[in-house]
């Protein structure tokens, strides 16, 4: 039996997040600029959706460029949002053809004027799809995100629009930039290192945690298919016993 043909279709993960950790160490490796890393990187992206689109994965976010990235080398960075603006032109007719839907998540107001054009074109263009919802965290942090959700709620009770007794986990979750998304099931992080770095802190309260050495560059299908399999093999307790479970 395949590695594929061992997933179980009726127990996916309905939302994965992922790390993508290790760009410039692969680089680095090789002798190369980081940037050739980023490059690389960017295939392992396209072949890890199409995985996931292919096994019927609903929702997809990648943190693809977090608040304290803005803290690299200028170069870098340049280099990066260059990149960012090639890779979305260039996925934009794939994407079509696989029925991929585009969204993005973050501080995107960040954004250079001509990433920001082209992001906003691509998503446009693919809102129509109807398969796998890609999600870029852009910009993103989780420490932005809840402070802009405390200000939001706190604006509306001096407005008078609601009461500090009307604030609950649900009103939080409302605001949040991934309101309309499901919280992920599944964390994967590539690169070796056994952290979260800030990322949707709110949403991964029971997420599965799937940490695997293989430096993202090198993170392609097979490599997402031994994450799910790993995920169907834990047993999501949410809280209550095994035996709970077992007599629902």
């Amino acid at each position: 039996m395949s590695l594929i043909e061992s997933i179980d279709k009726i127990y996916l993960p309905q939302h994965v997040a992922v790390i993508m950790d290790g760009n410039g160490r692969w680089a680095k490796a090789r002798g190369k600029e980081r940037s050739a890393g980023h490059q690389e990187g960017v295939v392992s992206v396209r072949k890890v959706v199409e995985a996931a689109s292919a096994i019927g994965i609903q929702y997809l976010t990648v943190y693809t460029f977090s608040n304290e990235n803005w803290n690299r080398p200028e170069a870098e960075v340049l280099a990066l949002m260059e990149l960012l603006v090639a890779a979305i032109r260039n996925e934009t007719p794939d994407l079509m053809k696989n029925n991929i839907r585009l969204r993005a998540i973050g501080n995107l107001g960040r954004l250079p004027e001509k990433a920001y054009a082209t992001l906003m074109d691509c998503i446009r263009k693919t809102a129509v799809n109807t398969g796998t919802t890609l999600i870029l965290a852009l910009s993103y942090s989780s420490k932005w995100e809840i402070t802009e959700v405390v200000r939001q709620i706190a604006t509306e009770a001096v407005e008078g629009k609601i009461t500090p007794g009307d604030i609950n986990e649900a009103m939080v979750s409302d605001h949040l930039t991934t309101n309309d998304i499901p919280d992920p099931d599944l964390l994967i992080r590539t690169g070796g290192e056994k952290r979260i770095s800030n990322f949707l802190l709110w949403q991964m309260s029971y997420a599965e945690f799937y940490f695997t050495d293989i430096l993202w560059p090198d993170f392609r299908e097979k490599e997402l298919y031994e994450a799910i399999v790993y995920y169907q093999q834990r047993e999501r307790r949410f809280g209550k016993t095994s035996e709970q479970l077992r007599l629902k």
